[in-house]
């Protein structure tokens, strides 16, 4: 895994190649992978995120979580951030383990 990644597609690519393959989607509850089933946020791990900032719009700006499920089952999550377009609130990311 690298460091830094110049591009969100970049970096989701090369993650996929590394067997990141499960697509997370944020839902109040928890998150939603490509198989429908709602993870609780604590069964994930935070192994690193990276931060994407748009050069001419700040609502482009872009967080990508790699994640880890207590089954070893690797994912992403995509979410954007800034003033008023973060939907991974708070509490959840607290509830996470951030291995980091």
């Amino acid at each position: 895994m690298q460091e830094t990644y110049v591009t969100l597609s970049e970096a989701i690519a090369h993650l996929q190649q590394l067997g990141y393959t499960i697509d997370y989607n944020l839902k109040e509850h928890g998150l939603l992978d490509d198989l429908f089933m709602t993870r609780e946020t604590e069964k994930l791990q935070v192994i690193k995120f990276y931060r994407f900032e748009g050069e001419s719009n700040p609502a482009d700006n872009m967080i990508l979580y790699v994640l880890d499920n207590a089954k070893g089952k690797k994912g992403l999550l995509v979410d954007a951030y800034g003033a008023d377009s973060c939907n991974l609130v708070p509490e959840k990311i607290q509830r996470m383990n951030i291995l980091r």
